[in-house]
C-alpha cells in the first residue's frame, strides 16, 4: 500500500501561484519576472491561450512538474507492507565473547577436526541466537579493551554475521572482563528494557581494563542485569598412583571470580571442556530464559522519497539547460 508520512505538506502545493497573485501588481513591470523566475514560468499556464510560444508552454509545464515532485518527495511517500506478527520478549539479551589470545589455543573439536575455541564459540552461540526469537540481541567483544560489534537488534542473521567477523586480537591479547560487563551494563540501561540478561564467555582471568569484575558485577546487580558467565577450556587427564588427576588447560582462568559474578547478579556459572559441553550449556540458558512474549505487529516500510526528489532534480537540471545551452545553439527562444 502506498501511503504519506507527511500528506499534510500537499498543502503548500499552491504556495507558488499564492505568492504569484499577492505579487501580482508589482508583475506589470518586465523586470519583475526576473526577481521571481519561478512564479514568472508558472504564470504561462494561465495565459498559455492567449498566444504564447510552445518554448514557454514547455519551460512552465517543466517547472510546475518538478515543483510537484519536489513537494511530493517532501511527503515522504512510503510503500507500507502486509503486517507480521512478530513474537516480543521484552527482553534484552547481550553475549559477551572473549577474543583475547588464548581463545586462540585448539583444543575443541568440530566434527571430530582440532577448532579454536572462537571457532567453537561462534558456532554454538551462533546456533543459540537463531533459538532466540522474540529477545532483542547484542554482541561485546572483549580483550584488552571491551567494544560494541552489534547493537540491541531483533535482526538475529546480523547478530550472527556480526559474530563470525570477530577475529583473534582485534581488541588486544589481554582480558577486560569487568569492561566487557560494564559496556554491557551501559547498553542495556540505555535501551530501557524490562529484563537484561548477559551471557559472558571467557577464557582467562581479568588481566586488563578499568572496571574490576566485582565492581562491574555488583553495579550491575543493582540495575537488574542477570549474568550467566561461561568458563571455556579443555581439561587435560593423567592417570596416576592416586587415581585420575584433572589439569585444566586454560591455566589463567578465574572460576572463582566467574563464579562471583554469577551468583551476585542471580545468574549461573557454567564451565566448558569441549563442545558438547559447551551445547548443553546453551540448551541449558534456553530452559532458564525461555523466550516467551506476546505477539507485536510490525509493517514494513520502504521509503519511496528520493523517486520524486530524483525527478525534480531532473527536471531541474534540463530546465537549466533551456536557459543557457540552448539559446546558444539558437534551438530555442522566447
Amino acid at each position: 500500500m502506498l501511503t504519506l508520512a507527511w500528506p499534510w505538506l500537499l498543502t503548500v502545493l499552491p504556495l507558488p501561484w499564492l505568492v504569484r497573485w499577492l505579487l501580482r501588481p508589482a508583475r506589470n513591470a518586465p523586470a519583475a519576472a526576473a526577481r521571481v523566475p519561478f512564479f514568472a514560468e508558472s504564470r504561462v499556464i494561465d495565459d498559455s491561450v492567449a498566444g504564447l510560444t510552445h518554448t514557454r508552454n514547455l519551460d512552465a509545464i517543466l517547472t510546475v512538474s518538478a515543483w510537484i515532485l519536489l513537494v511530493l518527495a517532501a511527503c515522504k511517500p512510503q510503500y507500507v507492507g502486509d503486517a507480521l506478527e512478530m513474537p516480543i520478549s521484552g527482553r534484552d539479551l547481550v553475549i559477551a565473547v572473549d577474543i583475547s589470545g588464548s581463545m586462540e589455543q585448539n583444543d575443541f573439536t568440530i566434527a571430530d577436526r582440532r577448532a579454536t575455541r572462537l571457532d567453537v564459540v561462534k558456532l554454538v552461540a551462533s546456533e543459540f541466537v537463531e533459538r532466540r526469537e522474540g529477545d532483542r540481541l547484542g554482541l561485546v567483544l572483549f580483550g584488552a579493551r571491551a567494544y560494541l560489534q552489534t547493537p540491541l537488534t531483533f535482526d538475529r542473521d546480523a547478530v550472527v554475521a556480526m559474530l563470525y567477523e570477530a577475529e583473534i586480537g582485534l581488541a588486544g591479547k589481554l582480558t577486560a572482563v569487568g569492561d566487557a560487563i560494564g559496556l554491557s551494563l551501559k547498553r542495556m540501561r540505555e535501551a530501557h528494557s524490562n529484563e537484561r540478561v548477559l551471557v559472558l564467555m571467557t577464557d582467562g582471568a581479568n588481566t586488563a581494563g578499568q572496571v574490576s569484575p566485582k565492581l562491574a558485577a555488583q553495579l550491575a546487580a543493582r540495575e537488574g542485569l542477570r549474568i550467566y558467565t561461561i568458563g571455556i577450556g579443555a581439561e587435560r587427564r593423567f592417570n596416576t598412583l592416586f587415581g585420575i588427576y584433572e589439569l585444566a588447560a586454560s591455566g589463567d582462568l578465574d572460576e572463582e571470580s566467574l563464579k562471583v559474578i554469577a551468583d551476585t547478579t542471580g545468574g549461573r556459572y557454567f564451565r566448558a571442556a569441549n563442545t558438547d559441553d559447551l551445547k548443553q550449556i546453551y540448551a541449558d540458558l534456553d530452559r532458564l530464559e525461555p523466550v516467551v512474549g506476546t505477539d507485536t505487529v510490525l509493517r514494513p516500510t520502504l521509503s519511496l522519497f528520493p523517486w520524486p526528489l530524483a525527478g525534480a532534480l531532473a527536471l531541474t537540471v534540463l530546465l537549466a539547460l533551456r536557459r543557457v545551452a540552448w539559446p546558444k545553439l539558437g534551438v530555442a527562444g522566447d
